[in-house]
């Protein structure tokens, strides 16, 4: 199990599979209470973080040279035993994107700032329909959990018979009350994504929409719709396709909206990735952006702002949900009774994907 007291760059590190710190390597003679970052092991390694958590805990999926590699550097850093009363955990489903590092990001500065360490899990793909076991954490007995993976009732019950708090972070299915969480305004992001194209003067705006099981995604349609009513714009179901969150889900949605005889003039998709196979779509048939096809996103990733054109998406404030969620958890873990349900505000970042349509 990998420990970190702050997994973002320049903040530390604790490590452990008995309970350890790795030392600093930047002061490797220096004081043992100031730990290393795993940023700086990953970087130093040529790996990323999620590929340091699987050496530590054995898992497979791990070249042999890079595995040597990273526990090469481990082995020489060194570790000493860790208090867990000071050690929370961040459990992750599957950590394969950008999104994932702005909730680290988010988790560890709160957790730098408190001086205490980041258990950081990645239950990976469910081996069977009973999901994934939590036994591990169980015995690990952190202080307090902060869960992207969405567990089931029966596990909930089983951290709180443990003792154990948890914080949900942006629940995709509705929790029974008293279920502490954060989470962000979807359907609000969704109306002010489809505001701004109909203020541009858009008329045939189509959406990609997310998984109809996920929670968030069914609030921003829900947003999409009424923005549309608002604007006195009737919801075509023609114009409105569901599709994974990523990539590849968003260019094949894409690809079926734009080929048709009366493409739409502006897409709203349900997140960046979805966005990014648009752009993808885009290109293969020939379409410029913004100027045949407006387009905005959800969530505000950093590559929002690096493509061309940079995308206009409805910023998803993960980083500071995730920080709220871990100031949430640590309460819980101290016994206060903070606030134990939280929506943070989104809200429209314009960029250069959208613009009034052609024919205006």
């Amino acid at each position: 199990m990998l420990t970190a007291g702050a997994m973002m760059k320049g903040a530390r590190l604790s490590y452990a599979e008995s309970g350890g710190t790795v030392s600093d390597p930047e002061h490797p003679k220096g004081d043992p209470t100031r730990p290393v970052t795993i940023s700086y092991i990953a970087e130093t390694a040529g790996v990323s973080i999620p590929t340091v958590s699987k050496v530590v805990n054995g898992r497979p999926g791990v070249a042999a040279d890079t595995r040597a590699r990273v526990e090469a550097l481990i082995s020489e850093y060194g570790y000493r035993k860790t208090n867990r009363k000071n050690v929370m955990e961040l459990v992750f489903g599957e950590l394969e994107d950008m999104w994932g590092m702005e909730i680290i990001r988010g988790v560890e500065r709160v957790a730098r700032e408190q001086r205490v360490g980041v258990v950081l899990t990645e239950f990976g793909p469910p081996q069977d329909s009973v999901g994934h076991p939590i036994g591990d954490m169980l015995a690990r007995r952190p202080a307090c959990v902060v869960t992207v993976a969405q567990l089931s009732q029966e596990q909930r019950d089983e951290l709180q018979a443990k003792d154990i708090p948890f914080v949900v972070f942006d629940p995709t299915t509705e929790l029974p009350d008293g279920v502490p969480y954060v989470g962000a305004t979807n359907w609000a992001g969704g109306r002010s994504a489809t505001r701004h194209l109909a203020q541009l003067g858009h008329r045939r705006i189509a959406m990609i929409a997310g998984p109809d099981r996920i929670l968030g995604c069914r609030a921003r349609l829900d947003g999409y719709r009424s923005a549309l009513e608002v604007a006195g714009l009737s919801v075509d179901t023609d114009l409105v396709v569901r599709a994974e969150l990523t990539t590849q889900g968003g260019r094949v949605a894409a690809l079926d909206l734009l080929s048709g005889p009366e493409r739409p003039t502006a897409i709203f998709a349900c997140n960046d990735l979805q966005a990014l196979g648009v752009y993808q779509a885009a290109r293969e048939l020939g379409l410029r952006i913004p100027a045949d096809v407006s387009v905005v996103g959800f969530d505000d990733l950093p590559v929002a702002a690096l493509v061309d054109p940079p995308l206009t998406t409805v910023h998803q404030p993960l980083n500071q949900m995730a920080a709220a969620a871990t100031e949430m958890a640590l309460a819980l873990g101290r016994g206060e009774r903070p606030q134990i349900g939280l929506e943070l505000a989104t809200t429209l970042t314009v960029r250069e994907s959208t613009s009034s349509p052609a024919d205006q």
